[in-house]
């Protein structure tokens, strides 16, 4: 549920409603229309734009035109084409149909209903592009992506229900939770739980970005409390081509006062804004906050006050 629910929120910030489902004769996708959407495959997906199903729905490809090439981090090119779901009869629009292909050819499709559809509908997409992101990793954020470039509004309706988060512990521990990785010296990673004093890790000058090595004088770790936790998802997208996308991404967690590079601390970032990473600048995509359940933190403490490499995301010392 939790999945669903965050998924929910990335989605809702980057689509409101499709176009010509808004229009005042309209219903709404059915659940048995939803569930025998899947089944409407296209034969060719550069050639068929326009396919009939069943003579009463209709799959146009009009107004979304050629599909999005994704490289992700892995190197590998993933495809992405969208059609409109269409009733034939009063040409009603009641989704958008999602076909992704991987690198080796291998298809999922998805569909995605029109904010008129019930909260029952929507929970049954959210959970049915998350077992899409089991076997092909990102898959969400690669789409929320894609849909929200193309579309350029955000959902109408969420998933149905709302979301109400415990509060956590603010205080003044400025650190990470154990599970985020560190860059150590010789180019690997490891757990910031598992690092210890005499350790060597990487820094990086945000200024020359230049990488270099210190010793770790110590490893601070705060008590178990249920810390706030600010969670940041971060996207760069380079374009080679109006739809050709080179895709990255990075999560980052920390207590909302940890300090970035810029002057800002974690938890005052906002959707939108620049954080300098290993490989780039990255922007905020998502950002929630909210208790983390009751855990250790930790920080850092090297030789220097350079800034350190978490989960591949520049930060500043303590």
């Amino acid at each position: 549920m939790k999945n669903i629910l965050l998924t929910a929120g990335l989605l809702v910030a980057g689509l409101v409603a499709v176009r010509a489902q808004d229009s005042a004769s309209g219903r709404a996708l059915t659940m048995a229309e939803y569930e025998k959407a899947p089944s409407f495959h296209v034969k060719d997906l550069d050639k068929d734009t326009y396919v009939k199903f069943e003579n009463a729905y209709i799959l146009d490809k009009s107004g979304f035109g050629k599909p999005y090439f994704i490289t992700g981090d892995d190197g590998k090119r993933k495809r992405m084409d969208l059609y409109r779901l269409i009733l034939k009869e009063g040409r009603v629009e009641l989704g958008t149909m999602i076909f992704y292909t991987n690198e080796k050819g291998q298809g999922w499709v998805a569909c995605m209903p029109g904010y008129r559809a019930g909260a029952d509908v929507w929970k049954k997409y959210f959970e049915d592009i998350h077992a899409i992101e089991k076997d092909e990793p990102n898959f969400v954020l690669k789409l929320s992506y894609v849909l929200s470039k193309e579309l350029g509004y955000q959902l109408y309706r969420n998933a149905g229900k709302d979301v109400s988060r415990e509060a956590g512990t603010y205080g003044n521990d400025i650190c990470f939770p154990g599970d985020m990785e560190v860059a150590m010296a010789g180019g690997g990673k490891k757990l910031l739980s598992e690092v210890k004093a005499g350790d060597a890790v990487v820094t990086m000058d945000p200024v020359t970005n230049r990488e270099k090595t210190v010793v770790v004088k110590e490893l601070t770790v705060h008590e178990a409390k249920n810390y706030a936790i600010t969670r940041l998802v971060l996207v760069a997208v380079r374009e080679r081509g109006e739809r050709d996308l080179v895709f990255s991404s990075r999560v980052l967690e920390a207590t909302p006062n940890h300090p970035m590079v810029g002057g800002k601390k974690v938890g005052e970032l906002k959707v939108g804004d620049a954080v300098l990473c290993a490989d780039g600048v990255f922007t905020v995509w998502e950002k929630t906050e909210g208790a983390g359940g009751v855990q250790r933190v930790y920080n850092i403490v090297a030789d220097g006050e350079s800034p350190l490499m978490v989960n591949g995301v520049i930060v500043k010392q303590k």
